[in-house]
């Protein structure tokens, strides 16, 4: 990019903000260095809109971009024509790279002096092995940066309408992985049964019924809302919404395909009432109430 640069047009989302210049950064933006750099950037989880402008910014100025599985094709278009891109996603049982090629290859290819962003859905820190790959890096000597994105659990939730934290329902949040290795349930059920407190299951919608049962056999309520979003702020999004005894037979009558998050908790019972998306004018109906 040239200096005037950093005033750009928004590209590809269909809307055009206010001209932003920005700063540059004393540790990254060095015109004299021929050393390359990794940018770890969290891409939020899935509306385009949603990127920082950093984020952003870092995706027009990269050589090459790594992208995860969950990155939106609606953000995937923002990467110029003229970036490498590479696919290195993974999902459930089946993983494009390793993660360890996937570290080396984030080494090699800023030790071969270019610019590289390494672009994850959510957030880079939340369940999406972020300090794993900056471990190696570190190790490695190599120049790199973090850009938060928007995570799942609050993206999810804002747009299906329903408040992690309230002051009348819920004080504190969980996030959890709802990914169970092997269909094993070596998780800390009992702290999990907590008054007031709201759950958020990552990946959860294979691990769906394990996560009732067993919530229900560590003394949460049968009846305690659930709320299942699935592809969340895309124009795809589905909420399917119940309580411990009904979720898992009312996603099965559903058409529900991942990425999904699973929302427990007094909160989601809010959501009919504060369900903002459904009155965005062109919206379609996304969910079973």
């Amino acid at each position: 990019m040239s200096e005037d640069s950093n005033v750009a047009p928004w590209k590809g989302v269909g809307v055009t903000p206010s001209p932003v210049r920005y700063r540059k950064n004393p540790i990254t933006d060095n015109p004299n260095s021929s050393e390359g750099e990794v940018a770890l950037v969290g891409a939020g989880p899935g509306d385009p809109e949603l990127l920082t402008l950093k984020a952003w910014r870092l995706i027009q100025e990269a050589d090459v971009v790594l992208y995860d599985r969950l990155v939106s094709q609606e953000i995937l278009a923002l990467v110029p024509d003229d970036v490498m891109k590479v696919h290195v996603g993974k999902q459930r049982s089946k993983h494009t790279l390793p993660q360890d090629q996937i570290n080396n290859r984030l080494v090699e290819l800023a030790r071969s002096g270019r610019k590289v962003v390494r672009l994850k859905g959510g957030d880079p820190f939340i369940f999406g092995r972020g300090g794993e790959e900056i471990e190696t890096l570190a190790d490695a000597g190599v120049r790199f940066q973090v850009v938060p994105g928007i995570t799942a659990a609050s993206g999810c939730a804002s747009y299906a309408g329903i408040p992690l934290t309230h002051r009348d329902h819920a004080q504190s949040v969980r996030f959890v992985t709802g990914h169970l290795k092997n269909d094993t349930c070596d998780l800390p059920w009992k702290d999990f049964v907590q008054n007031n407190q709201t759950l958020v299951f990552y990946m959860g919608l294979v691990g769906l019924p394990i996560i009732c049962r067993e919530l229900i056999a560590h003394g949460m309520a049968e009846d305690m809302p659930v709320a299942l979003v699935s592809k969340g702020t895309t124009s795809e999004q589905k909420v399917v919404v119940g309580d411990l005894s009904t979720i898992v037979e009312k996603v099965d009558g559903e058409t529900v395909s991942p990425p999904t998050l699973v929302i427990i908790g007094q909160v989601v019972g809010l959501r009919q009432r504060l369900d903002w998306l459904a009155s965005v004018p062109g919206q379609p109906a996304d969910s079973e109430n």
